[in-house]
């Protein structure tokens, strides 16, 4: 574990980061970053505090993005929910949605039954008596994973190599997102690996409060990583969440050789694509469209000051329009919007990206988030995509895997 990593003396307490927190905003209970982060952990660091409304921080990073002097706030508030919830125990519910990869593990071999006995109301009213919201559809899972269909492709070899990090998300309910990107990369004279030994990024055990087992899986990760990135081998994640984990989240958290070489070749996957774009290499053999398209940030994108490359990358593609949202985070933070009692105050942080979709006229909402995407088409009833799916349909038919 990085000791080091939470600077609090660096807070001038300005109250920016309270000033626009997401979560605040939606609730009482939370006094805001600086008073939970910094200021509180002065108190905790001497043996006077124990604050329980650090569970209603949600990790957005909003905090992060606006601090005029870089203190890692929201990392503050993971360590110390980490030390607040071993000290007062953990909830079932919070277990079963910190460990999603263990559970998406489990049900796969019986997906159609697994999907089936979640929606079942017996089911639904067991999960509500542990926690999980009742209102919040469920995630379906794929039938196959995307690396049981990656393990099929029959791709291009080309002598420019990618490394994918595919995720939870990905891999077990939109295994579409991963094949779309292989698509994309193909078509642009790039060959996907996807390395052994990978597995969850470690994020829903972070804001679960498992630190030490997300530095375990961080570990793992940079040992398979490593070498591809010590060889120059870019890897890209499609999932934001995934990708700040790789890029700093690693670094500011754990203390784990090798951190600071993954994140130095690790991009998300629009950024590398807008890169070739600015390089001159993008294959823009576009076929013509006709589409409008809204496109929604998610937090842990903005948190890498990438910029909006969607923007950018869609909005070149013959006859079709995309419009920037603006309109902050959507709410549901990963495993956060399933509980039950957080629920509530999921859906009013989304409330202004609702209301800016449904006053729209779109073929769809555009967000790199698979989160995102379930919350968008809970609170819209809006058809959701990964923004990659849309530049492989403008390179079909010319180009399939």
């Amino acid at each position: 574990m990085n000791k080091n990593c939470c600077d609090i003396d660096a807070c001038t307490a300005c109250s920016t980061c309270a000033a626009l927190c997401p979560v605040a905003a939606a609730v009482r209970e939370f006094p805001g970053p600086k008073l939970a982060g910094p200021a509180a952990e002065r108190f905790r660091r001497a043996g006077a505090r124990d604050d329980a409304a650090l569970a209603y921080c949600t990790n957005c990073k909003t905090c992060e993005i606006t601090c005029p002097s870089g203190v890692p706030v929201a990392a503050i508030n993971m360590r110390a929910r980490a030390e607040h919830q071993k000290k007062h125990g953990r909830k079932l519910r919070d277990w079963l949605l910190a460990h999603g990869e263990h559970m998406a593990k489990l049900a796969l071999p019986a997906q159609p039954l697994a999907d089936l006995g979640m929606d079942n109301p017996v089911t639904r009213q067991v999960l509500k008596a542990i926690g999980i919201a009742a209102g919040r559809p469920l995630p379906k899972y794929a039938r196959r994973s995307f690396l049981r269909q990656f393990g099929k492709l029959r791709q291009q070899p080309c002598a420019d190599k990618i490394v994918f990090f595919p995720g939870c998300f990905t891999n077990y309910n939109a295994p579409e997102v991963g094949l779309d990107l292989v698509a994309v990369l193909q078509a642009n004279g790039h060959e996907v690996v996807v390395p052994k030994g990978l597995n969850c990024c470690g994020l829903p055990l972070v804001t679960g409060g498992y630190l030490e087992e997300a530095e375990a899986a961080a570990k793992r990760n940079i040992a398979v990583l490593a070498p591809y990135a010590a060889a120059g081998v870019p890897i890209l994640a499609a999932c934001p969440s995934c990708g700040l984990m790789l890029k700093q989240d690693y670094r500011e958290l754990f203390a784990a050789d090798g951190a600071a070489e993954v994140a130095a070749k690790t991009y998300d996957a629009m950024e590398f694509l807008l890169e070739l774009r600015d390089a001159g290499r993008l294959n823009t053999a576009f076929k013509p469209g006709k589409a409008r398209y809204l496109y929604h940030a998610p937090c842990h994108l903005r948190a890498q000051g990438i910029g909006r490359p969607t923007l950018e990358l869609i909005g070149a593609l013959p006859g079709v329009t995309v419009a920037d949202l603006d309109a902050g985070c959507c709410g549901i933070a990963g495993s956060y919007g399933f509980k039950d009692d957080r629920y509530e105050i999921s859906m009013a942080i989304g409330q202004e990206l609702f209301a800016r979709i449904k006053a729209e006229q779109a073929d769809a909402v555009l967000t790199d988030c698979g989160t995102c995407r379930l919350q968008i088409a809970h609170g819209t009833g809006a058809k959701a995509l990964h923004p990659v799916s849309v530049l492989r349909k403008a390179y079909e038919p010319a180009y399939k895997l």
